[in-house]
């Protein structure tokens, strides 16, 4: 085997190793990706379960204050860069609530914005 077999097999070989890493890469994107769309149906599915608990879309002020700021503290089970608003609409009794909850991965660019909405309808 001479030396130049031997540096191409290596270039090769190194071509691969470049390819698995980032393979692996983009599987941590994914799943960190994933992670946080299930975190925001988790949290979105959270203020309305209150509504039905309540039997009404319109909570007290400071239920939805709290949850919102839960949104935004990633350290505490919301999402990086999360904003998360709940908009009533329609005429008691049949009024209904639009969950909307935003957030943007820490490395994206501003415009990547995601988002996860849910409609909650209750009537009597």
């Amino acid at each position: 085997m001479s030396l130049i077999e031997v540096l191409v097999a290596v270039l090769l070989i190194s071509f691969g190793l470049l390819g698995l890493v980032s393979l692996q890469t983009r599987s941590v994107q994914m799943s960190v990706s994933a992670e946080d769309r299930q975190r925001a149906a988790l949290l979105a599915s959270e203020i309305a379960t209150e509504m039905w608990s309540r039997n009404n879309v319109n909570l007290p002020g400071e239920i939805t204050e709290a949850w919102s700021a839960r949104v935004e503290t990633a350290t505490s089970g919301g999402l990086p860069n999360g904003v998360g608003t709940v908009v009533i609409s329609g005429v008691a009794p049949a009024q209904m609530a639009r969950i909307t909850v935003q957030w943007r991965p820490p490395n994206a660019a501003t415009s990547a914005t995601n988002s996860y909405t849910t409609d909650v309808l209750i009537t009597p």
